[in-house]
């Protein structure tokens, strides 16, 4: 693990509207910084989108004199749609996701029929990421984990003492993701859980999202001691079989995502939006009785 944790800066984003934090990742005195996680402003409603959420970032990077080296993805979110593209125009910085975000495209570009134009070979994003890879940010150094489960394209990042595990893991009195999305599998799942939980149990867990129980504000930072100890879903003891049925079962009552239909069609795109029609406007599609 990087030693370096004292000096990490982390600054989280809290977008209420769909529950996801954004992080701007970096270090003490250093200009260099990732952005894991961003949001574009959508209205189901009206289809219209909106930059409110990316100009907090960018007003946090413009203010602290911050050069965006990496926009990360964790995944093709299926509850928010990625300010990725946006902010690259603004900021500058590479675009990054898992390498398995190709089997996701394969997936949704039958489900939502596109044609031949859209590429599945991850290529809107700059850098598709390996197994272990590192990435450098300034004196920082970020290790992908691969954590499938949720989607087959899911990855955490790990910098210094923190880690930033997308939706894998939840706040412990909401615990894991869900995995009845297309390639989800909670078998897969449990094992990703416990390469993040094998960790030291200091090691600081950002979460992408909270849904808190009405009893509680919203939280998103918590450890790998506290997730051993206290996630409903994976604490210690928690069988791989027992886990299955747990998360099956809980799956079976959930409704789908309000956004994920036009957040996914957005986010494998790496946030750019669908192209122009002859108009000069962009559409998403609607699958009928498909998911």
């Amino acid at each position: 693990m990087n030693t370096v944790p004292s000096s990490l800066i982390v600054h989280p984003i809290f977008d209420p509207a769909t529950w996801t934090v954004t992080y701007i990742v970096h270090e003490e005195g250093k200009k260099e910084c990732a952005i894991i996680d961003s949001v574009l402003d959508y209205d189901p409603k009206s289809g219209r989108t909106d930059s409110k959420s990316a100009e907090k970032v960018i007003d946090y990077v413009q203010t602290h004199q911050l050069e965006v080296v990496w926009i990360l993805e964790t995944h093709a979110h299926a509850d928010h749609m990625s300010g990725a593209a946006y902010l690259k125009k603004r900021l500058g910085g590479k675009t990054a996701i898992g390498e398995h975000i190709t089997q996701v495209q394969r997936v949704f570009k039958n489900i939502f029929n596109l044609d031949s134009t859209f590429k599945e070979d991850g290529s809107q994003f700059d850098r598709l990421l390996k197994r272990d890879e590192t990435l450098k940010i300034g004196n920082l150094t970020a290790k992908v984990m691969f954590v499938p489960g949720h989607t087959p394209a899911c990855v955490a990042y790990q910098i210094a003492d923190a880690v930033f595990v997308g939706d894998t893991l939840f706040m412990p009195d909401v615990g894991t993701a869900r995995c009845d999305f297309p390639g989800g599998d909670a078998r897969t799942l449990y094992g990703s859980v416990q390469r993040i939980l094998s960790l030291p149990p200091e090691t600081r867990l950002f979460m992408c999202h909270d849904y808190p129980p009405s009893e509680r504000a919203v939280q998103f930072e918590t450890t790998v001691s506290e997730q051993r100890l206290k996630n409903i879903h994976v604490h210690e003891g928690m069988t791989e079989e027992r886990f299955i049925e747990i998360r099956q079962s809980r799956d079976k009552t959930l409704d789908m995502p309000v956004l994920i239909l036009p957040a996914i069609q957005i986010n494998i795109r790496a946030g750019e939006l669908p192209p122009q029609e002859s108009n000069g406007v962009s559409y998403l599609k609607i699958p009928l009785n498909s998911i």
